[in-house]
């Protein structure tokens, strides 16, 4: 299974990032676990500066703007 991993404060952006992970998991009807990251602290230790950042199976694929469904869609294939 796979670890999708959201990163950010709780913006607006991090918020679309989040959603737009959940639907590309569902659109493809595969089994993944989506978690929001919005511990501060937890953030720092992946050493992030900019938000958001979406992480499959802890490989950083977007940083520092919002991540979209078909994009998505194709880092899990």
């Amino acid at each position: 299974m796979k670890t999708i991993k959201v990163l950010g404060p709780g913006c607006p952006k991090c918020k679309i990032t989040f959603n737009n992970a959940e639907e590309a998991v569902k659109q493809l009807g595969i089994e993944a676990q989506v978690i929001k990251i919005e511990d501060i602290e937890e953030m720092m230790r992946y050493n992030i500066l900019t938000t958001p950042v979406l992480m499959i199976d802890e490989v950083v694929k977007v940083k520092g703007r919002i991540a979209q469904v078909n994009e998505i869609k194709e880092f899990l294939k």
